[in-house]
């Protein structure tokens, strides 16, 4: 700063309220001051000014992998949020590995991050203790707790992954099938959807679901092994619920290559409503959910903490809505 200084020649304080309060600084100063560090390279140091503040204007989001499309939306929209308010994305990758994500806190936390953004509320407890007694606002999302599951860490914005298991077993049941499978990622949240699905298709005097999982993150090419082994167990089945609609369209191949038509021998759901489900031939019947005003909405609800405005309420349902296309 001193090198712009006296590249510019004007005082060190000058050259700061260019940079953090240009309106302040007449017309021919700042484009002297600019001229200055456009020639040096200046680069500001961000953590001094963090240190000064006691804001980094970074928010940290956590998110199991970034090679599913369905979290794609949720972070971009998360992004032009925060932007909005001169804040920063900071974006780590878990794995679905629960010490994987104990460490990206730590370090996050470590960077002074102004705000977490988490995915799920399979947290440990430690985790969860932590979080709250380093005071700094986190919105979980993807999700929301339920009767028996854990309390919030502080805000949360998501659906009921139970609730959309149970709806997307209404669609099929009403449908006229008495046989039902699944197929989903071996994590909480595809768990939880089996769960509300189960839940429906028992309450309904049936026989229990045919439940298949495969390591996350899953593949296209991942259901079509799980669908002949459940035929060979179960040949009655009719119709099959996929956790997402990669797996539900990697089935609908599966189907082609065998020559079972779908709906009329299998009919098949996915979750997500990603763009290959309306791609697909026939397209496929999905559960859609709202993710980018997912992110949309954690990002408010954390520049609201951080500009102290009090919330309405901690925690929004964002719902899902039943697709139905030609594969159901």
């Amino acid at each position: 700063m001193s090198d712009v200084a006296r590249e510019a020649g004007v005082s060190l304080v000058t050259v700061s309220r260019a940079l953090n309060t240009p309106e302040k600084v007449s017309r021919d100063t700042l484009a002297a001051v600019r001229r200055a560090i456009d020639l040096l390279g200046y680069v500001p140091n961000l953590m001094a000014g963090s240190l000064a503040s006691n804001r980094s204007r970074i928010v940290a989001a956590i998110v199991p992998t970034i090679s599913n499309l369905v979290f794609a939306e949720t972070i971009e929209a998360l992004t032009q949020t925060l932007a909005k308010d001169g804040y920063q994305l900071l974006l780590g990758q878990s794995g679905y590995s629960k010490q994987a994500e104990a460490s990206l806190v730590d370090t996050f936390l470590g960077r002074r991050v102004d705000g977490l953004v988490l995915t799920g509320f399979s947290q440990p407890k430690a985790l969860r203790l932590k979080l709250q007694r380093a005071n700094v606002p986190v919105v979980q999302t993807w999700g929301l707790p339920g009767p028996g599951q854990t309390t919030l860490i502080d805000m949360a914005v998501g659906f009921s992954n139970v609730g959309a298991g149970r709806a997307a077993a209404r669609h099929l049941l009403a449908r006229g099938h008495r046989a039902l499978a699944f197929i989903g990622a071996d994590e909480a949240r595809s768990r939880q959807r089996l769960q509300g699905y189960r839940a429906e298709v028992l309450a309904a005097g049936l026989p229990d679901v045919e439940a298949a999982f495969v390591p996350p993150p899953v593949q296209v090419d991942a259901a079509g092994p799980c669908l002949d082994r459940m035929l060979e167990r179960r040949p009655d089945i009719t119709a099959v619920f996929c956790n997402n609609d990669l797996l539900a369209a990697g089935l609908l191949f599966a189907c082609q290559r065998h020559g079972l038509r779908v709906p009329d021998r299998l009919a098949i759901m996915g979750f997500g409503d990603l763009p290959i489900s309306r791609a697909a031939c026939p397209a496929l019947s999905t559960v859609r959910i709202r993710r980018a005003e997912m992110g949309e909405q954690a990002g408010k609800m954390l520049l609201a903490r951080l500009s102290s405005v009090a919330l309405e309420a901690t925690s929004a349902d964002l719902g899902f809505e039943i697709i139905e296309r030609s594969s159901t």
